[in-house]
């Protein structure tokens, strides 16, 4: 499968963008430690002040590849995953500098995680954020992913997002206060600039602490959920989800 993620430096400014515009930017396990590692390289470089990431094609992030469930025979399957899932979206998550997803058509699954673990937000109108596993595929997220947009979204709009496998426009997830402003597309590039401008000529240190301090707030309710995920992704109604994904046609759910 193709796609990469690359990184762009412009002085004191990461860019990164997810590049498989065919799949809408859907991430294969390759662009996932593309990913991890890119992060590594801008964490430990104390001269970048602010990363975006941004996708290519109109669109975000849209979700994982499905393609690479088709391998999972156990609810352990599962559990490595989401800690293989955790572990990429910690290496974003503990950026010490600002990050700036910059947001266009889909963040979806995957991408709302990715979303998720950035500081800031800012959308075109065409972006919609959810998280459609319930009518899907039929698994389910990490403890830590959980936390981390029950804390961004609310718990109300979160249990709309997943039971009711519903997805937000920008206008209400900027409702939500997940993005923080709304930009038409072909002023975004202007708008972004500005956001980086503002972020570069902010106290770094200010900055670091209080991004560790709200990441140690929103960790401190996360519980152990490993016995959930193995229910998922162990079930016949997961690969079924998964069968029916790939097959183009509507999942018949047998709750079991």
């Amino acid at each position: 499968m193709s796609g990469n993620v690359h990184l762009r430096r412009e002085g004191p400014v990461a860019h990164v963008t997810f590049d498989r515009p065919e799949a809408r930017n859907a991430m294969t396990w390759a662009m996932y430690e593309q990913l991890a590692s890119i992060c590594g390289r801008i964490g430990a470089d104390s001269a970048i002040r602010v990363a975006t990431f941004r996708g290519t094609g109109g669109s975000f992030v849209a979700g994982t590849d499905i393609q690479q469930f088709t391998e999972f025979r156990t609810g352990d399957d599962g559990v490595e995953y989401e800690r293989r899932m955790e572990r990429f979206l910690t290496s974003l998550d503990r950026l010490p500098c600002p990050t700036l997803a910059v947001v266009d058509g889909w963040c979806v699954g995957g991408g709302l995680a990715i979303a998720a673990c950035c500081d800031l937000r800012i959308a075109t109108p065409a972006a919609s954020f959810g998280v459609p596993i319930a009518r899907t595929l039929g698994n389910c997220l990490s403890m830590s992913s959980y936390a981390r947009l029950v804390a961004e979204f609310g718990i109300g709009r979160v249990k709309r997002m997943i039971l009711g496998g519903t997805l937000l426009s920008a206008a209400e997830a900027r409702e939500a206060g997940f993005v923080t402003e709304i930009v038409e597309a072909g002023s975004i590039d202007d708008r972004t600039a500005e956001w980086v401008v503002r972020l570069t000529r902010n106290a770094p240190i200010t900055m670091r602490v209080s991004k560790e301090a709200i990441r140690r707030v929103i960790a401190s309710g996360v519980l152990e959920g490993d016995d959930l995920i193995r229910d998922c992704y162990g079930s016949a109604d997961f690969h079924e989800g998964v069968s029916a994904f790939l097959a183009k046609r509507k999942p018949a759910w047998s709750g079991r």
